[in-house]
């Protein structure tokens, strides 16, 4: 199974946000939009929320929760997934790109 790497998350649970230092270069503005994105996530839904990269660069928005957790809104959380990849889908490209240019090296070419 290959290896994500993950951005930044939220933890209901724990009432924690996480974001990986690997990540630093990103700029504050981007990296408090994701901030503030996980968290509320987690106060309208619950559980825990990731944005972690797949080997190929594709940013995934993954969510879950506790088995004993029957708060945990699994509708409410694929409907608030689907809205933010709408709303902040250029955000999302954007991280995908970061990450595939700047972590794996690859080159992209530009349109003229």
């Amino acid at each position: 199974m290959a290896e994500k790497i993950v951005l930044c998350g939220a933890n209901a649970y724990e009432k924690k946000y996480y974001f990986n230092k690997q990540f630093a270069a990103i700029p504050q503005s981007i990296q408090d939009e994701l901030h503030i994105m996980c968290v509320l996530f987690t106060e309208e839904v619950g559980g825990i929320f990731t944005l972690a990269f797949e080997e190929d660069g594709d940013l995934v928005l993954e969510t879950d929760a506790a088995e004993e957790d029957y708060l945990y809104d699994e509708i409410s959380s694929g409907l608030l997934i689907r809205e933010i990849r709408n709303k902040k889908q250029e955000l999302l490209e954007s991280l995908s790109l970061y990450y595939r240019v700047v972590i794996l090296g690859e080159k992209i070419a530009l349109d003229e």
